[in-house]
């Protein structure tokens, strides 16, 4: 995951954790716990770098409880000891401390997650698996964790030697701090994991070590859009299943995903329907984690359709924590949301009466994909789960316009462009097919509407 290349952007203390100062945390003044579900859920988010976010905010806009700060080093110049990005000492810190009391002041909770792209890792400066944890284990000590990721990727990722001191490490931890929630997270291809991922799974097995969760990072190898993130998934699972011998539920009560949204480094595509299609997968296969990287990009850059990749911001057309809310979704909680108010009608049927056979839109009404709606005399379809985002007036683009009520399922203007098998369509994307209007759910090709396993084309009737 090449996170660590996006353009950081150091703040003061101030401006990065808010005015607020609580103090230092230690054992007594740490909250509970959270289920686990909400560890499962936390997306990745720089405390100190990429113009971090005030995170009561998002978590008040979301309904995230809680975050993975990232990332925990060696120190640049060497050593065993725990810094954030190799600069800033564990055992000196007081503004990644502040930060999360006042998330857990909150009601909410963070992990912390070591290693990521790039930097040293203690894993390849500490000479051993307990000189590992030991250096971990201040951190999980300082910050009173109940929650810890081991993102283990390039270049250590290619060290076997470091691979096996972080997972020794963090066996070490888990055995050594009961109640633990520990993650793996490691490099995605669309075989699942690459020939390292899959020898650090074999040293794991020969460790007897097992996590809550090994996750893959499906993006910056080859993929674009949901389709192949899911395809990626199965393919894990099959290694999972074949690595520890668990049966097939088991091994997706094992698995997580952590995706990154918006533009990738490679220059990918992860739009919003792309996160609700790998979300809709992940609670239909029980899957153990569903994250992303990261809130620092969860806005809208200046430019919404920029060609460039930032750590700012994600590069496509967004609200504000918008993608934050999937993972809240993850975890159960229904977000929060503020009603925009409705648009100027045009002269034609008010949203609740004329000829449309479909049921008015309700604001408080939460609609899955494929609902339909009218709105201020058209006929809608919701792309995926959404509530309180108007007809017409989403800038996620959720609800697409089916045309002005007319009391059939014929739609008006004739048939959109026919289907073309070699045509990469986007999610949104209108054809016809056999005599019907189809839309795709998500990003698509070669997939044919009416005959596709995956339900990628919703028929939208008769054209």
């Amino acid at each position: 995951m090449k996170r660590k290349t996006l353009i950081p952007l150091a703040l003061t203390a101030a401006a990065t954790l808010g005015a607020t100062t609580i103090g230092v945390i230690n054992a007594q003044t740490a909250s509970a716990a959270l289920t686990s579900n909400w560890y499962a859920s936390a997306p990745y988010l720089m405390p100190f770098d990429n113009s971090p976010p005030d995170a009561v905010e998002v978590m008040n806009a979301t309904g995230q409880k809680a975050f993975q700060l990232a990332f925990i080093l060696a120190p640049n110049g060497g050593g065993c000891t725990p810094t954030w990005d190799g600069t800033r000492a564990v055992s000196a810190d007081t503004d990644a401390a502040n930060l999360i009391s006042r998330i857990r002041a909150n009601g909410g909770d963070v992990s912390v997650s070591i290693g990521g792209y790039g930097g040293t890792k203690l894993g390849q400066t500490c000479g051993s698996p307990d000189a590992t944890a030991a250096a971990y284990q201040q951190v999980v000590t300082k910050y009173a964790l109940k929650a810890i990721d081991f993102d283990l990727e390039e270049p250590e990722y290619e060290n076997a030697a470091a691979v096996h001191n972080e997972l020794g490490a963090a066996q070490i931890l888990q055995r050594n701090n009961p109640g633990l929630y520990v993650s793996v997270t490691t490099a995605g291809t669309a075989a699942g994991t690459g020939w390292f991922g899959t020898q650090m799974l074999n040293d794991a097995k020969s460790l007897g070590f097992t996590p809550n969760n090994y996750s893959i990072m499906p993006f910056d190898g080859g993929f674009n859009g949901a389709s192949s993130q899911v395809t990626a998934l199965e393919a894990f699972h099959g290694i999972l299943t074949s690595t520890f011998g668990w049966d097939s539920a088991t091994a997706y009560a094992r698995e997580g995903v952590s995706m990154m949204n918006g533009r990738s480094d490679a220059g990918e595509y992860f739009r919003q329907a792309d996160f609700q299609t790998v979300l809709d997968y992940a609670t239909s296969h029980h899957l153990a984690r569903y994250t992303y990287w990261s809130v620092n990009r969860d806005r809208q850059c200046a430019d919404p359709n920029q060609s460039t990749t930032s750590g700012t911001c994600s590069s496509v057309p967004q609200t504000a924590w918008e993608f934050t809310k999937y993972t809240a979704r993850f975890a159960g909680a229904t977000p929060p949301t503020t009603v925009p108010p409705p648009p100027p009608t045009t002269g034609g049927p008010s949203p609740t009466t004329g000829a449309c056979s479909a049921p008015a839109w309700v604001a408080t009404t939460a609609y899955n994909g494929g609902a339909i709606v009218s709105y201020n005399g058209h006929t809608w379809r919701a792309q995926w789960w959404t509530q309180n985002e108007v007809p017409g007036a989403s800038s996620s683009g959720v609800w697409v316009d089916q045309g002005t009520c007319g009391g059939g399922t014929t739609q008006p203007g004739g048939c959109p462009p026919a289907w073309v098998s070699t045509t990469a369509y986007n999610g949104g994307a209108t054809v016809s097919y056999g005599g019907h209007k189809w839309t795709a759910k998500w990003w698509t090709q070669g997939d044919i509407p009416g005959n596709n396993g995956q339900g990628v084309w919703t028929d939208n009737g008769a054209c």
